[in-house]
């Protein structure tokens, strides 16, 4: 327990929690408040309204789209340790490199779910907010977007998780950081639009996410603008398996990968 406090101490220090909940707040609260202002049926094409179900499911379900800022947080604090020489300290100060790591995926994962919360419940309040300025009501009942929120939060944790484990993997910054965002903001959105390739979209990660989530929007949006069969989606159950299998595997690399190389 030592070794966890001392990585969430770390965290404290480094200053990685404070501006983990400051983007949190900006990508859940900020986000939704400024789409539910300025209203999804001022979009082109026009949307539904945040006074309906269908509205305030699409204005959630595009902080999806955010979901590469934990992996971005995950992999740039885990780098940081090996750009700095700091992990090379720990593992002289806690010889037992296992449990160091294994207490550092506790703490990110920790970090990663407090991440979805704040972003989530920050979200709800932004929609709130928004419908007591507009002056219309909430399309659902509060009560009702709890297991929405809940799916965010959890997919958030996941994909600090992932996040963790390519940095692990890459060590350099600028390598983790351009393979995070590559793939979060290309490539995915590229098998979108391959003819057949994108049948296998709903088993990576923003797939698993959509799925999980029930939000089609995005692979509707860009099989009409490109004439191609949307993406399929698999059931929330099915997306929630993978998106922890990929977790997972995130995790085992996190812990592994470190063991057998220099911390140099």
């Amino acid at each position: 327990m030592n070794v966890v406090y001392g990585e969430a101490a770390r965290l404290r220090a480094t200053g990685v929690a404070l501006w983990s909940t400051l983007v949190a707040l900006a990508c859940g609260g900020g986000l939704t408040l400024l789409l539910a202002l300025t209203g999804p049926q001022n979009a082109q094409p026009p949307m539904p309204d945040i006074d309906t179900p269908e509205g305030v499911g699409i204005v959630l379900g595009i902080g999806t789209v955010l979901l590469f800022v934990p992996a971005l947080i995950g992999t740039t604090a885990i780098t940081s340790e090996y750009r700095h020489g700091t992990i090379g300290t720990t593992f002289l100060l806690a010889p037992r490199r296992g449990r160091v790591l294994t207490a550092k995926l506790a703490v990110y994962t920790v970090l990663g779910l407090t991440y979805g919360t704040i972003a989530s419940l920050s979200a709800l309040l932004a929609l709130m907010v928004a419908t007591w300025i507009r002056g219309i009501p909430l399309g659902v009942d509060v009560v009702d977007l709890a297991p929405a929120l809940i799916q965010l939060s959890l997919a958030a944790a996941a994909y600090m998780l992932l996040g963790v484990g390519i940095g692990a993997l890459a060590r350099s910054p600028f390598v983790a950081i351009g393979v995070v965002l590559g793939y979060f903001l290309f490539v995915e959105y590229v098998l979108m639009m391959v003819p057949g390739v994108n049948a296998i979209y709903s088993f990576l990660p923003g797939g698993a996410t959509a799925s999980l989530t029930s939000f089609d929007f995005l692979t509707g949006a860009i099989a009409s603008q490109t004439a191609l069969t949307p993406a399929a989606m698999v059931s929330p159950m099915i997306g929630a398996a993978i998106l922890v299998a990929y977790a997972l595997v995130a995790a085992i690399l996190a812990v592994f990968v470190p063991l057998r190389r220099d911390p140099r």
